[in-house]
């Protein structure tokens, strides 16, 4: 039996396909838009719309971008020698409101997961190894999530830079092992940042 309109039934399916949005959750804001009134609807509508069509890779680091290269590659004020690698542009802001990194990112748009069919090959690795080779950079620092994905990565990649002659770091924890980047308090992503290790 149909419960909802074909409209709201469609709306809270659409909203059920959101990460972290369960069917209570997905229901509980289909409503909501429901209430609001048509030009507050519209402008999320067309803002969603437009995030969609404008945004974009950038052809430099991965990280999401209306504009290429990004804010972060063409900014001459940051640090050309260190470059941040982190699974998915969100660990790129979760590391910017800190305000203790200045220099590069390069976004791996996910972890090696074995499990989930996802080797290196389906990961921008081989775009940070194409960045490596123009000689800029000294520093890689690998800020993969503290998962086992993410230590899976980290150490793979460490591997593939040891041998290019550059120093390769990693965060400090201080962030909880299992804990995603984007979640840690910026006290705690500045001091894994400030105590990051040398790996190999």
């Amino acid at each position: 039996m149909q419960y909802y309109a074909q409209p709201v039934a469609r709306l809270i399916e659409e909203l059920h396909k959101l990460p972290g949005v369960g069917p209570k959750t997905a229901q509980r804001l289909a409503f909501h838009i429901l209430h609001r009134p048509e030009e507050e609807v519209r402008a999320l509508a067309e803002a969603i719309l437009e995030a969609r069509a404008k945004v974009h890779y950038c052809s430099v680091c991965a990280n999401l971008t209306d504009v290429d290269p990004c804010r972060f590659c063409s900014d001459p004020e940051r640090d050309q020698t260190v470059v941040c690698v982190v699974e998915e542009a969100r660990d790129v802001v979760a590391l910017e409101k800190t305000r203790q990194f200045r220099g590069l990112y390069h976004v791996l748009h996910g972890a090696i997961s074995p499990l989930e069919g996802i080797g290196p090959e389906k990961l921008k690795i081989k775009e940070l190894l194409a960045r490596l080779r123009s000689g800029r950079i000294q520093e890689v620092i690998l800020a993969t999530n503290a998962d086992a994905e993410g230590e899976a990565t980290a150490l793979y990649l460490a591997k593939i830079l040891k041998p290019l002659g550059l120093k390769v770091t990693r965060l400090a924890y201080g962030l909880p092992v299992g804990g995603d980047l984007e979640y840690a308090d910026e006290v705690t992503l500045a001091r894994s940042l400030a105590g990051r290790q040398e790996i190999g």
